[in-house]
């Protein structure tokens, strides 16, 4: 049986290269970058050389990379560290409906120790409007954290335009980049970000293994506390084997991103067109042009995605329903709801998401057995 998975979203298998790179660290060069002898040299090195593979690939600097454990962990860094850092003159944080539930439960916990929090809604393609974020900011506002493009349903948000209104009145941002770094340009002076997270095993790299660029001047209180690794905002040691696979996968994506976003569009729009045209009455979600180049979001009446997912599978068929952080959740998904998609409607929903390895023949292959 052919075995077909179209849920990159989730995660992305690890890249035969970058499993490549990271082997030596797990027993030749196994040193802790703490350390002061030859042994720690090796691995602090390969430390550095990941983080200034990273900084040159999103325009910053390398100082201001700081790795973590993931994207969760650099999402709850963000809302708790930059709002406990201003909490003496400012209390309020500004994000969407739609946001990863790492960035909307840790604003919920701030809401929970006496901070205010701003929901902004979304239109029906899941889209924030900058004048709504203009409007939201008070003299009180430290934060607004808008995601850079949307997880289940793709949409790339208007980040630039967010950002420069963030800048024009001194408030801080931050854009969770999880599910588009390495799959679309990602510049941080040319979005306007102050701060950014992402995740190495949304981008072929290895699990556990996150950044957090932190933009020079930004006040942030670090929650993890130990050792004075990352300078101090970031105790734990060094995931060396994670952190050179991450500064791998990110080498790959700036030699072949590209290339990959021209097939990837190509495939997503022939799977789109097969689905709305073969389906009666399925219908896209998120944003038709201004979406992730491997994001196929779509609902079908009359179906239980449930079964979908279930019959698919025993196809060789991978694909989900949403967000793979959300999977044993029995309410509607969050983001389906905050753009106006019904109840029922919601849990006819299915997400496909693309990736490198995905063919014109697999594509095919779903449209014959989807319907």
């Amino acid at each position: 049986m052919k075995r077909i998975y179209l849920d990159h979203a989730a995660t992305t298998p690890v890249d035969k290269r970058v499993l490549e790179a990271m082997l030596p660290f797990f027993s030749d060069f196994f040193g802790n970058p703490s350390s002061v002898h030859s042994f720690s040299r090796e691995a602090k090195d390969a430390v550095n050389a990941a983080r200034e593979r990273i900084a040159a690939f999103i325009g910053s600097e390398p100082g201001e990379i700081v790795f973590t454990g993931g994207g969760t962990e650099s999402d709850n860094m963000v809302i708790k560290g930059v709002v406990y850092a201003g909490r003496e003159d400012k209390n309020h944080i500004i994000t969407s409906k739609i946001e990863h539930h790492a960035v909307l439960e840790s604003c919920r916990f701030m809401e929970r120790q006496g901070f205010s929090v701003t929901y902004l809604p979304v239109d029906r393609y899941g889209m924030v409007d900058p004048d709504r974020v203009k409007e939201a900011i008070t003299d009180r506002t430290i934060l607004i954290s808008v995601m850079h493009a949307n997880n289940e349903i793709g949409t790339i948000q208007p980040i630039r335009e967010i950002g420069r209104v963030a800048r024009e009145r001194g408030v801080y941002f931050h854009t969770d980049a999880v599910q588009s770094l390495g799959h679309i340009p990602v510049n941080v002076d040319d979005l306007n970000v102050d701060l950014l997270s992402s995740s190495a095993h949304k981008l072929y790299g290895p699990k556990g293994v996150g950044m957090l660029y932190i933009r020079n001047g930004v006040r942030l209180h670090s929650f993890m506390h130990g050792g004075d690794q990352e300078k101090g905002r970031r105790a734990s040691t060094h995931n060396v084997p994670g952190i050179v696979g991450f500064g791998k996968a990110v080498e790959l994506a700036g030699q072949e991103m590209e290339a990959e976003m021209r097939n990837l569009r190509l495939l997503r729009d022939y799977l789109i067109k097969g689905i709305l045209e073969g389906i009666v009455g399925s219908s896209l979600n998120g944003h038709p042009e201004h979406r992730l180049p491997n994001n196929v979001n779509v609902s079908m009446p009359d179906a239980e995605a449930e079964y979908m997912l279930t019959e698919l599978d025993r196809s060789g068929i991978a694909c989900s329903a949403g967000a793979a952080c959300a999977s044993t959740s029995v309410d509607p998904s969050h983001v389906l709801s905050a753009i106006g998609v019904p109840p029922e409607t919601a849990f006819s929903t299915l997400r496909f998401s693309l990736g490198r390895s995905t063919t014109g023949e697999e594509i095919k292959y779903v449209l014959e057995v989807l319907p």
